[in-house]
Formats: structure tokens, C-alpha cells, sequence
């Protein structure tokens, strides 16, 4: 397996409390939280779009 390259969200605060993303096959992104970074989420970039998007609008609630 090749090795992947994590780069930190450039949302993440300061510390243990980040998201990293990783890029693999094409149409697939890897996500993972610094504080359980053997817990892998795979998703695409079409289904991640609008996660990201709420995010950056601050419209995401946590209900």
C-alpha cells in the first residue's frame, strides 16, 4: 500500500482537535480526527462537497 499523505484542515484548531484528509484513488478522499487517527473514513468528493460547505458557512449544527 502506498503511503498516504494526511494534510490538516485548514479549519482545525490549534492542538489534538483536527481533521485530516487524504486523497487515494481517484474519486476517493480519506478523512480521519487526530484524537482516533486509526478510525479511516472514505467518501468522494461529490458526497463531501456539501459537509464542506455547511462548515465553512457555519450553518452545521450538531442536533
Amino acid at each position: 500500500m502506498a503511503t498516504l499523505h494526511w494534510q490538516k484542515s485548514s479549519y482545525s484548531e490549534h492542538g489534538n482537535s483536527c481533521v485530516h484528509l487524504a486523497a487515494t484513488a481517484p474519486g476517493t478522499v480519506l478523512l480521519r480526527e487526530s484524537d482516533a487517527p486509526g478510525v479511516i473514513l472514505a467518501t468522494t468528493p461529490a458526497a463531501l462537497r456539501p459537509l464542506v460547505t455547511r462548515i465553512k458557512a457555519g450553518t452545521l449544527s450538531a442536533s
